[in-house]
């Protein structure tokens, strides 16, 4: 996630981000820990930032999220962040007081749950720990042919996360900016403003459309019980992407981001 993104995303939480109400912070999906990073920044000395992510230390490239923390924890924001993996968010051993928290932020992580209603028990935990909510997800409605391909490459992988039993994919479940409102509203929250950014530099568009181009094949092989009709669905769908990427090369989609109480 490019400085400049992030500056964006902040800006979501407050008029000036400078001063923007993030002293106490929870992170749910924190990855190797870019914006836990940033939010740890903008606490200040006397701030400190959760971040929480339910994979293991081992999950991740080029770096895995263990090395990630160990970077961040020997930088100076080390004694003002703590990041447990292997963590679900929704385990009942998992408890904070209420409003122990100034803020709960989900930045890119959405997609990584595995189902609507695992985001909407997390959402309404999260109300639990902190009287602020800050989201941001790809925007899968596309204002550029040129975002086509990162579509694609969405839709494919979210198609066969459907018929997984088991999964630590990028993609497990697509949700767009609808859904995010509506799951939020659901789990309690009442949005107070959203915006659309762009994400001109992140690589999240050419990553996607290279795994779905390289391993499509080897999936559906390998995937059990997917319908028999899917396979030529998918493999068309795969050839849309493999001529976008071509003719238009890819641009990453946008990124949709509210802010709620």
């Amino acid at each position: 996630m490019t400085v400049r993104l992030i500056k964006e995303l902040m800006a979501c939480m407050a008029t000036d981000p400078q001063t923007a109400e993030i002293q106490e912070v929870q992170e749910i999906g924190c990855g190797q820990g870019d914006m836990t990073a940033v939010l740890a920044h903008l606490a200040g000395p006397e701030g400190f930032v959760h971040g929480i992510d339910i994979g293991p230390e081992s999950y991740g490239a080029p770096f895995t999220l263990g090395q990630a923390a160990d970077v961040l924890s020997a930088s100076p924001l080390g004694g003002r962040i703590r990041m447990d993996f292997s963590t679900d968010v929704l385990s009942p051993e998992l408890s904070f007081g209420k409003n122990t928290f100034d803020r709960v932020v989900l930045a890119h992580s959405s997609w990584y749950m595995d189902s609507r209603e695992t985001l909407e028990q997390i959402l309404k935990r999260a109300k639990e720990w902190a009287p602020k909510l800050s989201i941001a997800e790809w925007d899968v409605r596309i204002g550029d042919i040129g975002q086509y391909a990162h579509l694609l490459s969405v839709l494919i992988q979210a198609q066969l996360e459907a018929f997984k039993t088991d999964s630590m994919s990028n993609i497990r479940t697509m949700f767009a900016a609808d859904d995010l409102r509506e799951i939020a509203r659901s789990a309690g929250w009442h949005i107070s403003d959203e915006h659309v950014l762009t994400a001109e530099r992140m690589q999240d568009g050419e990553w996607e459309a290279a795994y779905v181009l390289q391993n499509l094949e080897t999936d559906i092989v390998h995937l059990s019980g997917l319908p028999t009709a899917l396979g030529p669905l998918l493999r068309s769908q795969q050839a849309l992407l493999r001529d976008a990427a071509e003719r238009h090369g890819i641009r990453p989609l946008d990124v949709f981001a509210f802010s709620a109480n």
